[in-house]
């Protein structure tokens, strides 16, 4: 983390900026229960590589129109003389009070959703071999744990990243890189756990098992995410 943050200091250019400090919110300690939920939900598919990377796009897909329509009122607000931090504050709030609840139902719905026959809406606690199964529910996640702004990523992304981009001519673009940024190391650890289950899954036999087990796996981890969330706000 140290090295991330001299570059921070050394950079004078505004893409590479927004690149560090999207890096610099993806591995700081703060979001790291999101992360490692994400990493989960985006790993589970053992038998299909490919559908971790396409799910993998759709979650950075989400994350990144939740910071650049947020970060695209901010700015003009900003440019206009207006005063952001009501927006700010209220953004915080939402992050706190939605987060651990919406992680404890989806973990109950992909536990038990199938004895209820509801909707899935991409939560299904059973993968599958079908391309769009998952997709909805790997954007949603883009799109909320983006909004569940912790201290760290607060300070980054409000303190930071939006008062660079008012100033520079193009800096719309900027929490776009700032988002992508953001979805790298999960991307990158969510793919390495499909290759590493998948292999051992297969060296036993028993890929199927893996499969299944995994998945309930990441159904408690979105519970005990949520709980945690949850308790935190409530003390």
């Amino acid at each position: 983390m140290d090295w991330l943050y001299s570059l921070l200091d050394n950079s004078s250019v505004p893409v590479v900026t927004a690149l560090i400090l999207g890096l610099l919110t993806a591995l700081s300690p703060c979001p790291l229960a999101t992360n490692l939920t994400a990493v989960a939900y985006l790993g589970r598919e053992l038998e299909n590589r490919r559908k971790v990377l396409l799910l993998g796009m759709l979650y950075t897909l989400g994350r990144t129109i939740a910071y650049s329509l947020l970060g695209a009122v901010l700015i003009f607000l900003i440019r206009m003389g207006e005063d952001a931090f009501g927006i700010q504050d209220a953004i915080s709030a939402f992050g706190e009070w939605i987060l651990g609840p919406a992680l404890i139902l989806i973990g109950l719905f992909m536990l038990f959703g199938h004895l209820l026959h509801l909707p899935k809406f991409g939560f299904s606690g059973q993968a599958s071999g079908s391309w769009t199964q998952g997709a909805l529910g790997a954007f949603i996640l883009g799109v909320l744990f983006a909004m569940a702004f912790c201290p760290t990523s607060g300070m980054l992304y409000f303190g930071m990243l939006i008062p660079m981009s008012a100033v520079e001519s193009g800096g719309y673009v900027l929490p776009v890189v700032y988002a992508i940024a953001t979805s790298l190391p999960v991307l990158v650890a969510a793919w390495i756990i499909a290759y590493s289950m998948q292999s051992l899954g297969k060296v036993m036999g028993k890929i199927a098992i893996f499969q299944r087990w995994f998945n309930r796996f990441v159904a408690i981890l979105f519970i005990l995410v949520g709980l945690y969330y949850t308790v935190t706000i409530i003390l």
